[in-house]
């Protein structure tokens, strides 16, 4: 065996030691890290609302008519009983064809016949009331004198009370032609608008103290009794309407505490569950899924102040605290997997994974309560891959 023999089976054996060693070298698999630690911990049910004004009132109208044109805007303040927002006008007449036109006007000439009737048999009456008067005169001051019966006096004055009966007969019939005559040439008159709506309207006021929040229609329209003409309330006095799933509303109770966010301030705004509406309904989400979710009302509790724009119909954000600490153990949702019936996580032991099984408590949407098996400042890997399994070499991904 030559020299350059040697050289080469001394090489062939070096890098055969060199593939051996890496070959059973343990590289550490990188992994994410977290610290065990005692901290607040919130769980929360997240919620799209809505505000809404608690009482809203509407004024409509109470007669059928022609509604004027509106005296408010959206948005003006108004004061209870001082305030004019609506103006209604009685309805106008209805124009005649021909033939009801042509039945009127006879209808008018009979009752212009009749009041000339009445006025004749009037005249009448008032000469023969006169005539009697006249006659009971002259009975009595000859009876005075001797010279008639006391009888006479008697006849004259009771043709004299017939006379006034028929009289007064006579005045009434020719009162009630004068009406008779009146209603037939209203039938005919025609609809003007000569009078000014202080004096043809009736005014409708605001029944709070508050803000126009609607009006059906602003310029000038008919209307039926009941039509609704103008809506107002209270910005200051809103409630939040939110939508649940049922079976996260079945947990909730009055008085639950929930925060307002995304509503347009910097800070969140406090709210009390009030209650929960007693049906539920069958709701598509945006998935297209079919929920059965339930309306849940809630109070606002921040003074009107420190909420200023917010107003009806605004869209908002609630988070309803369901449970609530101050400082308990807690880890990442991603750390937990299922071991057996219970919940286990790996440990940092001396740069290897170390499977540790623990108890939960509470669960939010990222993190865990751990009521034991845990300590505070102890290291556990979030997110193990498929290659970490107990006894594994580990390495925290940010020292890679």
């Amino acid at each position: 065996m030559t020299r350059r023999m040697i050289g080469l089976l001394l090489a062939g054996g070096g890098l055969l030691a060199v593939l051996g060693f890496v070959a059973l070298r343990e590289e550490p698999v990188p992994v994410d890290l977290f610290t065990v630690t005692a901290a607040p911990m919130r769980i929360t049910i997240d919620a799209d609302g809505q505000t809404r004004i608690r009482e809203i009132f509407e004024v409509a109208a109470p007669i059928a008519g022609t509604a004027q044109r509106a005296p408010v805007a959206v948005g003006d303040r108004v004061q209870a009983g001082q305030s004019i927002v609506a103006r209604v006008a009685p309805a106008a007449p209805a124009l005649l064809d021909w033939r009801s036109r042509t039945q009127a006007e006879a209808a008018v000439a009979e009752a212009q016949a009749a009041l000339d009737l009445a006025r004749a048999d009037l005249a009448r009456a008032e000469e023969e009331r006169r005539f009697a008067a006249l006659q009971r005169d002259r009975s009595r001051a000859l009876v005075e004198r001797g010279v008639a019966a006391l009888t006479q006096m008697e006849t004259a004055s009771q043709q004299l009370a017939v006379a006034e009966a028929a009289l007064r007969a006579a005045q009434a019939r020719s009162a009630m032609a004068q009406g008779n005559l009146d209603r037939a040439r209203a039938t005919l008159s025609v609809p003007t608008a000569g009078d000014t709506p202080d004096a043809c309207c009736v005014a409708l006021s605001a029944p709070i103290d508050g803000v126009v929040l609607s009006i059906t229609t602003i310029s000038e329209h008919p209307v039926q009794p009941g039509a609704p003409l103008v809506s107002i309330g209270d910005p200051g006095d809103l409630e939040i309407v939110a939508d649940l799933l049922s079976a996260d509303a079945v947990a909730l109770r009055p008085g639950t505490a929930a925060l307002v966010e995304r509503w347009g301030g910097s800070d969140p705004l406090s709210a009390v569950l009030e209650r929960i509406d007693p049906v539920a309904e069958t709701r598509v989400s945006a998935l297209g899924i079919a929920e059965q979710r339930v309306d849940a009302v809630f109070r606002i509790t921040t003074p009107p102040a420190a909420r200023p724009g917010l107003g009806h119909g605004f869209a908002v954000f609630l988070r309803i605290i369901t449970w609530e600490s101050d400082s308990t153990l807690q880890v990442p949702i991603g750390a937990l997997f299922r071991r057996e019936a219970g919940w286990a996580v790996y440990v940092m032991d001396n740069g290897r994974a170390r499977e540790k099984a623990v108890s939960i408590g509470q669960r939010g949407t990222r993190m865990v309560q751990i009521l034991g098996g845990l300590s505070e400042g102890e290291i556990i890997i979030t997110h193990p891959g498929a290659a970490v399994r107990d006894g594994v070499k580990v390495v925290d991904r940010r020292d890679r």
